[in-house]
């Protein structure tokens, strides 16, 4: 790719970017959110198609005008995209096959399509049945369907942006070696990640995007996580977590005998906890564990369709029937999955911050929409949100700085306790620390943080105590001294 260009209504993503990428490489892109690594693959997969933008795109030595993403498509380009593109009623075999569909004269050969699917899935490693529905499976599933759907576009080179985001550890790992084993294959895989570790462990080249333009391309034998994030952020980043000396009081919450079903289902078993006035308290565990489903059943009974235990504000027995009732006590809980949960996404970021606390800019049911205006900003500031105007669609910006607004969203309805949901996932270096000072922020004002995330190292760096949590029930407690990644994975294995 040679001094691609690209600009949106008042912002250049692409700044004169070139990328050279060897045939049977795995090539990483690195970047804070915002860099321009999605949008330079949306260029090169034909998503933003010739003539949006300025620049060559050469691929095999011939130089492509794509039109739309078939045109990618047809010479084995594929991307997956970090929000996967399955549809959730279809099988595993229509959602491989769709818009590819193994038909004659307009009518789809089935056996066909499912022995074909099979030998897919085989490939990926994934032993379910082609005609399982899409909704029945697992996110790390998903992201191995989606393999096999670019698979059988007779892929060359495979383009995975966050592929690892949404799975846990041993998913992940099992992703990498797949990749390492199309490798060997012959085939190239461009890697959008923010993990550097992974990063680290299959990349042979990797290409630093920073504000558009690119930074430097390392081989990988110059690779160091340093001077990755040096080269992402631009400055050395000595300290992945901030230093704080917690100030922690009185009990703030008190979560008593609490049990959740779902359907005839019990997912959360007799769970007892608590939360301190300033303190940061963690929820380890492998997806699956019931984390989630917790915080979301205590926040106004988000989840489950039968609830029983208690909930104690400052001593005193609340009760959060729903969601209003939930953030009338003081509670938000910031989701896991922004995009369908924490935003309103065709809406403006302005309106997305006020939504939960519309009745501090209003009076007499009238909003005071300077009020909001000044608020906005306020916050696109305080929390260094990357965005030329608060006025844009909240779905125009990058994953981290959606990231941002959710959280800008929740601290603006003045919470006393705050439930974060893995607020780290899919974000770069850099932008993980703002958020991380901004924690630790809340806790020094007298907050109650819970911090559910599957990155121990992230737990440890920041947690005070540390639940550990599997099948739904919880396994241990750890004070922060006592915690490591071995005390943790003894209670989940246990």
């Amino acid at each position: 790719m040679k001094n691609i260009t690209k600009e949106f209504p008042g912002v250049k993503a692409l700044d004169d970017v070139n990328l050279k990428v060897a045939a049977g490489e795995i090539h990483a892109l690195c970047g804070e959110n915002g860099a321009g690594k999605s949008t330079l693959m949306k260029v090169l997969s034909g998503v933003y198609p010739h003539g949006t933008y300025s620049g060559d795109i050469l691929f095999q030595d011939e130089v492509c005008m794509f039109k739309d993403i078939k045109g990618s498509e047809s010479l084995g380009i594929v991307i997956i995209h970090q929000e996967l593109a399955l549809i959730p009623e279809l099988s595993i075999a229509e959602n491989i096959f769709l818009g590819n569909e193994q038909a004659k004269a307009g009518v789809i050969n089935w056996n066909e399509t499912v022995v074909k699917a099979r030998e897919l899935l085989k490939k990926v490693g994934l032993s379910e049945n082609p005609n399982t529905l899409i909704s029945k499976i697992g996110v790390g599933k998903q992201q191995l369907v989606e393999i096999a759907k670019a698979l059988s576009k007779d892929v060359k080179l495979l383009i995975l942006d966050e592929p690892t985001a949404a799975l846990n550890e041993e998913e992940s790992e099992n992703l990498l070696q797949l990749l390492l084993s199309f490798k060997k294959e012959g085939m190239t895989s461009i890697m959008i990640s923010h993990k550097l570790n992974e990063v680290s462990k299959v990349a042979d080249s990797i290409t630093i995007i920073r504000d558009g333009r690119t930074i430097e391309t390392l081989k990988w034998e110059e690779v160091s996580e340093d001077r990755i994030i040096k080269g992402m952020v631009g400055r050395e980043l000595t300290n992945r977590y901030p230093d704080r000396t917690p100030q922690i009081g009185e009990t703030i919450l008190e979560v008593k005998d609490w049990e959740v079903l779902q359907g005839d289902r019990k997912v959360i078993d007799n769970i007892s906890m608590h939360i301190k006035r300033g303190e940061i308290v963690g929820i380890a565990g492998v997806m699956g564990s019931g984390r989630t489903e917790f915080a979301m059943s205590v926040f106004g009974q988000s989840y489950g369709t039968k609830i029983s235990g208690q909930l104690y504000k400052d001593g005193k027995e609340i009760s959060v029937k729903n969601v209003p009732e939930a953030i009338e006590n003081g509670l938000a809980y910031v989701t896991e999955d922004r995009k369908n949960y924490g935003l309103i996404l065709i809406e403006d970021i302005k309106r997305n911050i006020s939504l939960p606390n519309l009745r501090k800019l209003s009076k007499f049911s009238v909003l005071n929409e300077n009020v909001e205006v000044k608020e906005a900003e306020n916050y696109r500031q305080k929390m260094n949100i990357k965005t030329p105007s608060i006025l844009q669609k909240t779905g125009n910006l990058s994953g981290g700085n959606q990231q941002k607004v959710v959280l800008s969203k929740w601290i603006y309805a003045e919470p006393d306790i705050l439930m974060l949901d893995e607020p780290t996932r899919g974000i770069d270096v850099g932008a993980k620390y703002e958020i991380y000072t901004i924690i630790n922020q809340l806790a020094d004002e007298g907050k109650g943080i819970l911090l559910i995330s599957s990155e121990m190292p992230e737990l440890l760096g920041m947690c005070d105590r540390i639940y550990v949590m599997n099948e739904g029930s919880i396994k241990g407690e750890l004070a922060a001294a006592d915690a490591t990644q071995e005390s943790i994975m003894k209670y989940i294995t246990s």
